[in-house]
């Protein structure tokens, strides 16, 4: 049987209304609360016209099918609201990034055929310097989350919601009803990848058991969530797939939504206090971005962790290091390495602990996961010379919205089997684990040799005095391009070019070793820590 989200979160409220849902700040929302405040705001968006306007939604009818509701938020419940709202209505949400400048988010909206625009106070200016270069935006709805104004034309969240009715919308919800999620990538400008909403439960959003069983009734998804209640914070923005992947894996379990008190940036004391007061067990990270502020706060914290078990790591890679002073510090803590993509959903895990002890990102080839040749035409064995790409079969996305030559070229079709291919490169080795190489769009080509920068930044991240590094590529007359590394030191440290190097050639050979080191006060990430190698391009290389 194939599920809708709006149908597993409508069954789970029903099963269990007094359960809390969400809690943020001095806010706190059981499942039955959530379920009247989300038909609430389905009801809403019905009132005004907005829904699915085919029977079925597909790539090829986007445009004349589920209107698309865009989500331009810090984290907040009306975020998650925002999202299962829009599903209950048969309208399509997506995310919009926060950082964009308006000609990202002129592009976006656009590209989106944007239809409902939901936004924060704060965000109030940005949306009103480009509203009228987006001419498909029918409403606009504003959060408050600070002092202000209600922009002309909009209309306020929570009256509106609160003067609509919490019956059970009618309409006739549908596993094919979409869900999209605009990825940024390293390269050019946001992409929208469509996603069939059970194609998405199945790759990313708990619709397998822990054994790889997939869930096929609403019964199943209610039975498993009576067995247990999971605490979780999803510390990434929602704005990008990790947290609001987190978080709908949390609310299809039946579990709480804890969102930390700080949204603008990532606050690790802060993050301790809202673990320590909520009784938090599972918390959601970006690699080293916030493993590493979260180990040097638990440095001098008396707080009582005990209830924290879990920390689970995706979008970048969280070294050795950083795992090894958080498992000291919590040694009960289990660290859960995720792999995937906005296009595979998840691709692999591997668990870091005291007693199995510390890895950084090793993965074995799991089921529905292949890896393709260079000229994606054949399956290569464990073992094969050379690296391949890292591709995953199964439940994939339809593809990019409006861009059938990347969604070919993304998806391509092996042997009579469809894979999605973002652009990972791997090699298989004979025990048939991976061996993890990187982005293929953020190599470098150095005298002919590729190195991936990812290779590099984690030999870095070895020495004891940095605190965060990116890697990019400089125009060398010599090598054609070279090496650099962008690093910021820890507190109090200084620089040490031969001791830099020198830790690097233990973890990498000579010919990826940084020709030139750049440091700097802060390296700029993204808000979901991913490191952004447009802005670290034009810092070693402001000609480019």
């Amino acid at each position: 049987m194939e599920l809708n989200l709006a149908q597993i979160n409508e069954a789970i409220s029903q099963a269990y209304p007094t359960r809390e849902a969400i809690v943020f700040r001095d806010k706190r929302f059981t499942y039955g609360e959530f379920e009247q405040r989300t038909r609430q705001l389905a009801n809403l968006l019905i009132s005004h016209g907005f829904g699915c306007h085919n029977p079925r939604s597909s790539l090829e009818n986007w445009k004349s099918g589920q209107d698309h509701l865009g989500l331009y938020m810090y984290n907040c419940n009306e975020y998650l609201e925002g999202m299962l709202g829009a599903f209950k209505a048969r309208v399509a949400p997506f995310n919009i990034n926060y950082r964009y400048v308006d000609e990202e988010l002129i592009y976006l909206l656009n590209n989106a055929n944007t239809k409902v625009l939901v936004f924060h106070t704060s965000l109030a200016d940005r949306v009103q310097s480009i509203r009228d270069k987006v001419p498909s935006i029918r409403l606009f709805i504003q959060v408050h989350d600070e002092e202000g104004e209600i922009i002309p034309d909009a209309i306020e969240y929570e009256n509106s919601i609160a003067s609509c009715s919490a019956t059970k919308p009618d309409v006739e919800l549908d596993p094919d009803d979409l869900y999209i999620l605009y990825t940024g990538g390293t390269t050019g400008m946001p992409k929208g990848v469509l996603w069939r909403q059970h194609d998405i439960l199945i790759a990313a959003l708990g619709g397998r058991r822990s054994n790889g069983e997939i869930l096929d009734s609403v019964e199943e998804f209610v039975a498993r969530a009576n067995r247990s209640v999971r605490v979780s914070m999803p510390a990434p923005p929602f704005m990008h797939g990790a947290g609001t992947w987190n978080s709908l894996q949390t609310f299809n379990s039946g579990g709480t939504n804890v969102i930390q008190d700080n949204v603008r940036k990532f606050d690790a004391e802060s993050v301790l206090d809202v673990i320590e007061k909520e009784r938090v067990e599972n918390l959601m990270l970006v690699g080293d971005a916030f493993g590493r502020p979260l180990a040097d706060a638990l440095e001098n914290s008396t707080r009582d962790l005990s209830c924290l078990r879990n920390v689970i790591t995706g979008g970048a890679i969280m070294t050795s290091t950083t795992k090894e002073d958080l498992i000291n510090h919590l040694p009960n803590l289990n660290i859960i390495d995720t792999a995937g993509s906005s296009e595979t959903g998840g691709q692999g895990t591997h668990v870091s602990s005291k007693k199995n002890g510390v890895s950084t990102g090793s993965f074995n080839l799991s089921d529905l996961n292949v890896v393709l040749s260079e000229d994606r035409s054949e399956i290569l064995d464990a073992g094969h010379e050379g690296l391949g790409w890292w591709a995953r079969g199964g439940n994939i996305p339809l593809g990019y919205l409006d861009d059938q030559n990347k969604t070919e070229d993304t998806f391509p079709t092996v042997k009579g089997v469809r894979y999605s291919v973002p652009g990972d490169k791997v090699r298989l080795l004979a025990d048939g684990s991976l061996e993890l190489h990187g982005r293929e769009s953020v190599t470098i080509n150095s005298g002919g040799e590729k190195i991936f920068a990812e290779e590099v930044e984690q030999a870095l991240k070895h020495h004891p005095d940095v605190f965060d590094s990116v890697v990019a590529g400089r125009k060398s007359e010599r090598w054609g391009s070279e090496v650099v590394a962008i690093v910021q030191l820890r507190e109090g440290r200084s620089k040490d070019l031969d001791s830099l190097r020198e830790e690097c050639e233990k973890h990498i050979a000579r010919y990826k070793l940084p020709k030139d080191f750049v440091f700097v006060d802060e390296v700029f990430r993204s808000p979901s820590g991913k490191a952004d190698y447009k802005w670290a391009k034009r810092i070693v290389d402001p000609s480019s």
